[in-house]
């Protein structure tokens, strides 16, 4: 017996492999994960709102979703919260803890934030694609040629470049990936907030007013949109709770996993709070009602041409395998529904293999993994062009993410879990913390779609350009 025992220290209660992650570890994953795309149009949204409320809802933001995040590490493991079966994902733990209803319900509004990120990540790459091309062009004509251009053959450009990603098969095992990601959204940010340092510098003076971007600049009506939509922009921010638990499955134990979590949590959430407020406030004071919509390319920075273009390029690069990292969940899901569905059929079960000329391994291809992959590309790659709006598209996944994902079901798994006695102090107060959260999320829905609906009337389908 004793000469098995270190044979037991390699392996978890679960049967895997030990897990090595320590609080700086799992907060460096939060930190990647949450960084992203998403503080590009900070700026814009505390345009908005001003130098009173915009800083506020920041905070009011991280409050919440440092709140929920830890009530989410209770739910890693369903019972004991030391010895208890552990969940591996975010559905994991809806599936064992609430179950049933709720669990398709929690699936269905999960998809759909996948996919409308894939759509929203396709707009902000070919935006990015098109600021280096006309960066150039600007350069190049001193100013005079305004460079107008179409979007569409850069939205393209990334489909095309999907849609060959997306044939590799297990895409997840690429480690790499998720660290050039991190470099290249810390580039990008930084470069954001470094040009608005030196914008803010060159003026001399800090732009914008307390109550946001003022009545004559835009309609009254248009004032409101704008304000509930700069909410989903914030929320979209911040919205990281569906890989938490992914995150808190790499933590070794002991001390309990969701002591750890709880830790990482309040260093990485204090840490993209402090950057997120110098990018988004230093991208309003270089601005003022003017700051664009996606910091980078809303043409507010001429030069350095060459540190603009750097920057575009980060965007690009990080999400061409962002867009990976959203699509694979679908993709796994649809390839194991169609297994289940039709197991006996070639097109479903069947590998054939392709040689590539200088490659020695053959390549192995699934026509229905082909097929569905392609079309679900080209159909991401669709809806951009016909509805190029960055920052509306960011605030509907901000609104459509934020109170089922990252208040709703944690709020709700926790209460189960912990048995919270109905009608009492803590329940009111989770409740009345839920229903305050699910109103922002329906404002700025509304916001978002109404967004939309204007652009819509001024625009002509295939046919934006910039």
């Amino acid at each position: 017996m004793d000469v098995s025992r270190p044979a037991f220290k390699c392996f978890d209660d679960d049967g895997r492999l030990k897990r090595s992650g320590t609080v700086w570890t799992a907060s460096a994953h939060i930190i990647t994960a949450v960084i992203g795309s998403g503080v590009l149009s900070l700026a814009w949204a505390i345009g908005q709102l001003g130098w009173i409320a915009g800083p506020a809802v920041m905070f009011l933001f991280s409050f919440v979703t440092y709140f929920s995040s830890t009530l989410l590490s209770d739910c890693y493991r369903t019972g004991d919260p030391v010895s208890g079966k552990r969940n591996y994902t975010y559905m994991d733990a809806v599936q064992s803890i609430l179950g049933g209803f709720r669990f398709k319900i929690c699936g269905l509004i999960q998809f759909l934030n996948l996919f409308g990120i894939t759509v929203g990540y396709t707009i902000a790459a070919s935006i990015s694609m098109m600021a280096i091309k006309r960066s150039n062009c600007f350069h190049e004509s001193g100013g005079k040629n305004p460079c107008h251009m179409s979007s569409n053959p850069y939205m393209i450009m990334f489909g095309v470049t999907e849609i060959l990603l997306s044939q590799i098969k297990d895409f997840d095992q690429i480690w790499w990936l998720s660290i050039v990601a991190a470099i290249m959204s810390f580039t990008y940010s930084a470069i954001g907030l470094a040009l608005g340092i030196i914008q803010v510098a060159a003026n001399g003076v800090f732009k914008g007013s307390l109550t946001g971007i003022s009545i004559g600049t835009v309609t009254q009506t248009q004032k409101i949109w704008r304000t509930f939509q700069a909410l989903g922009d914030i929320a979209f921010a911040y919205s990281y709770s569906v890989v938490l638990i992914e995150i808190q499955d790499t933590v070794r134990s002991p001390p309990a996993e969701s002591k750890t979590m709880k830790q990482a949590t309040r260093i990485s959430i204090a840490v993209t709070t402090t950057f997120y407020m110098l990018c988004g406030c230093m991208g309003y004071a270089a601005f003022g009602d003017a700051a664009p919509g996606n910091l980078l390319t809303g043409f507010g920075f001429y030069n350095p041409f060459w540190l603009l273009d750097v920057a575009n390029v980060a965007i690009v690069i990080h999400l061409v395998g962002a867009y990976q990292v959203f699509a694979q969940p679908i993709f796994a899901f649809v390839d194991k529904q169609a297994a289940a569905r039709f197991p006996d059929s070639d097109l479903v079960s069947k590998e054939f293999e392709i040689r590539i000329p200088g490659v020695r391994a053959p390549y192995k291809v699934n026509v229905f993994r082909a097929v569905f992959r392609s079309c679900f590309v080209v159909l991401t790659t669709v809806i951009s062009m016909l509805m190029p709006f960055f920052n509306d598209v960011v605030g509907i996944l901000g609104a459509l993410g934020f109170w089922p994902l990252t208040v709703y079901f944690p709020v709700e798994m926790y209460m189960k879990q912990r048995k919270v006695e109905k009608w009492s102090m803590k329940w009111v107060c989770l409740k009345m913390l839920s229903g305050g959260c699910l109103v922002i999320t329906v404002v700025a829905g509304v916001g978002s779609v109404a967004g939309v609906m204007l652009d819509l009337k001024v625009y002509k389908p295939f046919k934006t350009t910039y």
